[in-house]
């Protein structure tokens, strides 16, 4: 009996459970941009802490669209607390991006799965990518709540560049995450057949 290609009710509770897991890390760890001269940093420690949670997630793919949907349902979080189409756009894409790579590799190859991770992490440039693209109205928010000293420090610590080094960033913030979580999780991805 040939396995079915649409995702089932399993699929979609694991698409649940892994993206909440890694959505609220992600949003912990975010927390420190209340401190604005972490925020570069978070470009590397954003993908790296969610690697755990994002490699036994892998695991469990074996279908086109999971990655996409985790995707989606990120960029739906930030765009409805605040971070504009830029973040919805960004996540999505980099969930699909993800889906493509990882069913290139037929999803039993590891090198793949770490580079399906990594473009993942691309999609989230989403979120600071606001400060470059969404334009002087959304400084101008910044100013106002969170106080002039902030927003300064803020634009000297994240200039204009740093959207093109921020990608690189996080690529290998992803490659590295990939590896901590697959050593981590070892046992799970000998036991899921990716090797």
């Amino acid at each position: 009996m040939q396995k079915s290609n649409k995702l089932n009710g399993k699929d979609l509770i694991n698409v649940g459970i892994y993206t909440a897991m890694t959505l609220v890390i992600f949003f912990v760890f975010g927390l420190l941009t209340a401190l604005p001269v972490i925020y570069p940093f978070l470009l590397f420690i954003w993908p790296f802490v969610c690697g755990i949670p994002m490699m036994l997630y892998y695991t469990k793919i074996q279908k086109f669209g999971m990655l996409t949907i985790t995707g989606v349902i990120c960029g739906l979080f930030f765009f409805l607390i605040g971070y504009t189409w830029i973040g919805l756009v960004g996540w999505t894409l980099g969930g699909i991006l993800a889906d493509i790579v990882l069913k290139a590799g037929q999803y039993k190859n590891f090198n793949v799965t770490l580079l399906s991770y990594a473009c993942f992490c691309l999609g989230m440039m989403g979120c600071p990518a606001n400060l470059w693209i969404a334009g002087q109205s959304y400084w101008e928010n910044i100013h106002s709540s969170m106080g002039n000293q902030y927003a300064e420090t803020l634009q000297s610590m994240m200039p204009s560049w740093m959207m093109y080094a921020g990608f690189v960033i996080l690529f290998v913030g992803g490659i590295c995450g990939a590896l901590l979580g697959h050593k981590m999780l070892k046992k799970h991805f000998e036991r899921a057949g990716i090797v």
